[in-house]
């Protein structure tokens, strides 16, 4: 079965973008094993804090990748990344689940970014994707991501959900 994930840097435990998250995946959960999908699911790493700079974002970049099996494909939430419309996010996933990849796991990077480590020359990544040119804080993009897994499930599945 197709694998689809967050992989996300920092903690967001017992707060409300967590439950918002958790109700989007858990909603796009249900969809997805009609199509061959498992998941979406959420890993969430935590590098020391006593590492900074350079050293933190090698080390979220390690437990970043730890998260992903090897052969699955990526996708770097950046600010620089690819704006995508709702149903070109659909259509990424589908494409990956159809040409018989193993999965695809979007990455959020900590606070510092991916750095050097983890760039889209690695050879994982698949792409970019940005939700705009504002910044946007990590919990944030947890529930946009997850409200997007769930929008793209609906649209794989021809739910009513997505409105055009």
């Amino acid at each position: 079965m197709f694998r689809l994930s967050i992989a996300a840097a920092g903690k967001d435990r017992g707060t409300p973008t967590a439950e918002m998250t958790g109700t989007y995946l858990d909603r796009a959960s249900g969809m997805a094993r009609g199509l061959g999908i498992d998941g979406p699911s959420l890993h969430v790493i935590e590098a020391p804090k006593a590492l900074s700079g350079p050293e933190r974002q090698a080390r979220e970049a390690e437990l970043l990748l730890g998260a992903v099996p090897p052969g699955d494909g990526i996708i770097l939430l950046e600010e620089r990344g690819k704006n995508m419309k709702s149903r070109d996010i659909a259509a990424l996933i589908e494409k990956h689940r159809d040409d018989g990849a193993g999965g695809l796991h979007f990455m959020i990077g900590g606070a510092d970014g991916f750095g050097s480590a983890l760039t889209k020359d690695h050879p994982q990544v698949r792409g970019t994707l940005s939700f705009g040119a504002a910044t946007w804080p990590h919990m944030l993009c947890r529930v946009m991501l997850a409200e997007q897994l769930y929008r793209a499930m609906t649209l794989l599945a021809g739910h009513p959900y997505h409105r055009d």
